[in-house]
């Protein structure tokens, strides 16, 4: 049971990580695209990054994807033999 759970989480934070990957650029407005800044800095540099929010939607995203998997796994659609046979391996 313990590797049934630290596997499951194990892949919810690589999906999650993923996620994060995902959703970093949407909604990021750099100091040239508004024309503010601070002398010195880089114009390519976020004005507003709004992690928060970011991390919430991470997180929203990451477990609906975990759950379409986890769905998918149970109705037995990822299976290794399934999966083997999908890519011409043999098992």
């Amino acid at each position: 049971m313990a590797y049934q759970i630290s596997t499951a989480l194990a892949i919810y934070f690589v999906i999650w990580w993923i996620a994060l990957f995902l959703t970093l650029p949407f909604g990021v407005r750099s100091q040239h695209e508004d024309g503010v800044g601070a002398p010195g800095t880089d114009p390519g540099a976020p004005i507003l990054a709004r992690m928060g929010r970011k991390l919430i939607w991470t997180t929203i995203i990451s477990a609906i994807v975990f759950a379409i998997g986890m769905a998918a796994y149970h109705a037995g659609y990822l299976s290794i033999e399934r999966l083997s046979k999908l890519m011409g391996m043999p098992f």
